[in-house]
């Protein structure tokens, strides 16, 4: 497997871990019942696990864009240089924005998210240069 894809797999991986520690938090404040239910009138989660649930949706927002630069770096043949370093940014910042989420530090928080939209914007240089 290709260094690009194997960034695309961890970034999977990840997002895998992310549902993981979300549904775990949910299920210590609704309870397995509410979750295993029609999920109507399920309340919100909140501190720790409420900030894993957005950590996780912020993840699957961004995820779509980072496969989609990726695949097309990959077909293109241009998933080298820049493109594996940007590919490395948005994995290695988007394995610690959930951390810094989770603890609670807001701009250390965005700090991750802004580097790992820096690596994607690298792959998207990369593909257009």
């Amino acid at each position: 497997m290709t260094a690009d894809l194997v960034w695309l797999v961890w970034s999977v991986a990840l997002a895998f871990v992310l549902v993981v520690v979300a549904v775990f938090g949910a299920m210590l404040q609704v309870g397995l019942p509410a979750l295993a239910g029609n999920r109507e009138n399920l309340p919100a989660t909140t501190g720790w696990a409420g900030r894993a649930y957005r950590a996780h949706r912020n993840m699957m927002e961004n995820l779509p864009l980072f496969i989609a630069l990726v695949v097309a770096a990959h077909l293109a043949g241009r998933a080298d240089g820049a493109a594996l370093t940007g590919c490395a940014l948005f994995v290695w910042a988007r394995a610690a924005h959930p951390v810094v989420y989770i603890v609670g530090i807001p701009w250390l928080r965005t700090l991750c998210w802004a580097v790992s939209v820096v690596g994607m914007g690298m792959i998207l240089v990369h593909l257009l240069g």
